[in-house]
């Protein structure tokens, strides 16, 4: 059984802690990102948003239901938030999105009120279930019902679907001369046009290379390259640190 308490020192390292400052920090809850790929709602209040000096400023923020993630009020300030979900202040009125930008997995990229109901999922395993249907799981622990294999996305592709309510819109295929973002890797937070898919076997091991709209070029494994759009991206991806959230002002 695992420890129900983290130290700060041990936390993940784009959470945007002061390491040195105290010995403890806030725990994920089991939820739809595991805790190396997520940070807790309490530090994007208080670390992130600078709404709270402290976790109990924080906490009462959460409590009353101000924060919503994916449409939904989340109450728990152990809650993880991870790639591509909406964070949404009412009384505020911001809208976020979690992307991965330069080194850091997780940032948040402020968006406009028309992309806030707009969420990506991508696939992560697909499964034949009672009636013949088939159900793909995306990276978020979302489930989809799809009626034939037809229809269904493949491994890798991303859903384009609405929230709260999971209505999907789109489904971006994982081909060559789709947009995507590295989501982790030595090239994280790079994006642009999918030149090539290395095939290798298990699926898996696949290198995808990446051509930038300046013009350089990345290479990934296909487990760190999300599709985000058919010639440009669906979603505000972020351009620079004018875009960026990470670290509350002082």
């Amino acid at each position: 059984m695992g420890s129900r308490h983290l130290t700060r020192e041990a936390a993940p390292f784009f959470w945007p802690i002061y390491r040195k400052e105290h010995v403890w920090t806030v725990k994920p809850s089991p939820g739809p990102h595991p805790i190396e790929s997520s940070i807790p709602l309490l530090i994007i209040v208080r670390d992130m948003l600078g709404y709270a000096l402290t976790a109990r400023e924080a906490e009462k923020i959460i409590k009353k239901g101000y924060i919503k993630i994916d449409g939904v009020s989340r109450k728990n300030p152990k809650f993880p938030v991870g790639l591509m979900d909406i964070v949404e202040i009412e009384r505020t009125g911001e809208i976020f999105r979690m992307l991965p930008f330069l080194r850091y997995p997780l940032v948040l990229v402020k968006i406009s009120s028309e992309e806030a109901d707009l969420k990506l999922g991508k696939v992560i395993s697909k499964r034949r279930v009672k009636g013949g249907k088939i159900q793909v799981t995306t990276h978020d622990g979302r489930n989809f019902l799809f009626l034939s294999s037809e229809e269904a996305p493949r491994l890798y592709d991303v859903i384009v679907f609405k929230v709260p309510s999971q209505e999907v819109v789109n489904i971006i295929r994982f081909e060559e001369g789709k947009y995507a973002i590295v989501t982790g890797g030595g090239g994280i937070g790079k994006h642009g046009y999918i030149k090539e898919i290395k095939r290798l076997l298990p699926k898996k091991r696949s290198i995808i290379t990446i051509e930038t709209p300046e013009g350089t070029r990345a290479a990934a494994g296909i487990k760190n390259v999300f599709v985000v759009g058919e010639r440009e991206p669906v979603i505000k991806l972020p351009r620079g640190w004018e875009d960026v959230v990470r670290r509350r002002k002082e």
